[in-house]
């Protein structure tokens, strides 16, 4: 295994590390503004992958595995922050509907009587 990709492999891993940990605090601007450093991460890690010799398997093969379980991992928690906000999502929307405020029965449905006061006088 290369240096340079031990270092793309550990640069990936821990962008997942910083990520997950936005995720776990449900802090989803902060985990959204981590998508270009994830994607560029991605990206020298299948660099230096296609350019790697498959000498050393042991080195890569522990590389690998630390990253599907972050994968793994970071996969659960972006699927938690989106249910969550999903749901706060839907509390907002039925809070906005108006609710009928039923105040009697038959074609008066929802409208006020008058006062006694008044129709005393009448």
């Amino acid at each position: 295994m290369t240096l340079e990709l031990t270092d793309a492999g550990t640069a990936m891993a821990e962008m997942l590390e910083a990520e997950n940990c936005a995720l776990t605090a449900l802090d989803l601007p902060r985990a959204g503004a981590m998508l270009a450093r994830k994607q560029r991460a991605l990206a020298d890690l299948a660099a230096a992958a296609a350019r790697a010799n498959t000498q050393s398997h042991h080195a890569a093969d522990r590389v690998a595995r630390r990253l599907q379980s972050l994968a793994i991992e970071n996969k659960r928690l972006l699927e938690r922050a989106l249910a969550a906000q999903g749901r706060v999502i839907e509390v907002v929307a039925r809070a906005a509907v108006p609710a009928e405020a039923a105040t009697g029965y038959g074609p008066a449905r929802g409208q006020r009587p008058a006062a006694f006061a008044l129709s005393a006088k009448a």
